[in-house]
């Protein structure tokens, strides 16, 4: 008997991490310069154990940036869709840090965003050096990265 509450005391606080987990969204936007080829929110702040999943079109994807990963992080990269029957990616973000990610097709144009999951500490100094050399390499939307990580906390 004594096995049995042991169990079910173990499978009730499993189980509440995933009540308090939530799901975010992330928005592809293609404006008008200099709105074009940006993700929506920029910058978004979510909590060890809480998704994001990115929509847009076929024309566009989203990718983790080697040099912006948390140490013991997955990478991750996959197309964005509006077509029906179709999911655009979902990546669970179960580490504490400051992600970068982008648009590999449209990165030159500074199509890139933030996500940062909990303490941030961990990783911000070299996910900032990494954005600031990424980004000498834009094309257009130079300055986004440098703004983004002015909002992060």
């Amino acid at each position: 008997m004594l096995k049995i509450k042991k169990f079910m005391l173990l499978l009730l606080l499993f189980s509440i991490g995933n009540v308090f987990a939530k799901e975010h969204q992330v928005k592809m936007l293609n404006g008008s310069a200099p709105d074009m080829f940006i993700f929506e929110p920029a910058v978004l702040n979510i909590k060890k154990g809480d998704t994001v999943t990115w929509t847009g079109d076929a024309m566009h994807n989203s990718a983790s940036i080697k040099e912006m990963l948390p140490k013991g992080a997955k990478p991750w990269m996959g197309k964005l869709t509006k077509k029906a029957g179709e999911k655009s990616i979902s990546v669970k973000f179960d580490i504490e840090g400051l992600y970068g990610y982008n648009c590999t097709p449209h990165a030159m144009f500074g199509m890139v965003g933030i996500i940062t999951v909990g303490d941030v500490s961990v990783n911000s100094k070299a996910a900032k050096t990494a954005a600031k050399k990424l980004e000498e390499k834009f094309a257009a939307g130079k300055g986004r990265f440098s703004k983004y990580l002015l909002e992060v906390k």
